[in-house]
């Protein structure tokens, strides 16, 4: 659906799959050094940017650890990454071009 020389995006049935490239996910995760196959990043979109808050609130709140403070990435929206206790990175974002239906499918559009 979208890429560029960072990230390619796929559409797959009300899910979205993001391929980073290797350096550009460390730099969005503000967690360098990871230099082995197979890194990334699971991620949860929510509707608002006051969502991405709330969850990232709620996700340290349980345990997890923060990685990056929401802020806004280059290309727009609102995003935040935290590491579950299992040290697995999340990241929740909102993104204005993403749609959200009532049964939590996304649908890139730009």
């Amino acid at each position: 659906m979208f890429e560029n020389e960072e990230i390619i995006f796929y559409q797959m049935n009300g899910l979205m799959l993001g391929t980073f490239a290797q350096a550009s996910l460390e730099a969005d995760m503000n967690r360098g050094g990871l230099v082995r196959p197979g890194a990334f990043a699971l991620a949860h979109n929510v509707e608002s940017k006051a969502a991405v808050d709330a969850a990232i609130a709620r996700l340290v709140g349980a345990g997890g650890t923060s990685l990056r403070k929401p802020d806004v990435p280059p290309p727009g929206g609102y995003r935040g990454y935290v590491a579950d206790p299992d040290d697995h990175a999340w990241e929740i974002a909102w993104n204005p071009a993403w749609a959200i239906d009532a049964e939590g499918r996304v649908t890139f559009g730009l």
